[in-house]
């Protein structure tokens, strides 16, 4: 029986989290994970074929510790519900300012070439739904409000992660709040 790997695919991944937290995954390759785990880069090309399939694992890695963000924050604050997804995805920007670029502006598997493209992506039209039960708005009106929402959100989280915008909580709920009132104020568009 060979003797059991000792760097493993879930270290190898940690690993990528944490140098692209720190410094962006533009500085991870094989030599810096392996620097960061004290091994030869073989463990590396053991677990993984190619950089390429490594980073389309850490991509949907990255994306979990993402939804885990998400998880905690709403669960940490005491805030109107319908805010929770942007403004933790407005505090991801501040805080995992590596992560957020990576998963949200160079790596964004999104193609609108319509609003409508929005909802082709995976979730997203849950989450409008879950929107539409909060807000009591019919579901039609609030995907458009969701958008608008996101939008407006993306806006505030890229300025921030490009450190073009730096806003306290306060601001930015309000932001927000003023935004979704209005939003939803407005007569529906036929």
């Amino acid at each position: 029986m060979p003797p059991k790997a000792k760097i493993t695919k879930d270290m190898i991944l940690k690993t990528v989290l944490k140098i692209t937290r720190e410094t962006g995954f533009e500085t991870v390759n094989a030599r810096s994970i392996a620097n960061s785990l004290h091994c030869s880069t073989r463990p590396v090309f053991t677990c993984y074929e190619n950089m390429e399939e490594l980073k389309k694992e850490f991509l949907d890695f990255a994306y979990e510790f993402y939804t885990q963000y998400v998880k905690d924050y709403s669960s940490s604050v005491n805030t109107d519900p319908t805010l929770i997804l942007p403004l933790s995805y407005i505090e991801f920007a501040a805080e995992e300012t590596h992560l957020f670029k990576l998963l949200f502006i160079n790596d964004m598997d999104l193609n609108m070439a319509e609003p409508k493209d929005f909802y082709k992506e995976i979730g997203n039209e849950e989450k409008a739904k879950v929107f539409s039960h909060m807000t009591g708005i019919e579901e039609t009106q609030a995907k458009t409000i969701f958008l608008d929402l996101f939008l407006y959100s993306h806006g505030i989280a890229v300025l921030t992660a490009t450190g073009k915008l730096s806003l306290n909580r306060d601001d930015i709920v309000k932001m927000l709040s003023d935004l979704l009132s209005a939003l939803i104020k407005q007569p529906k568009s036929n």
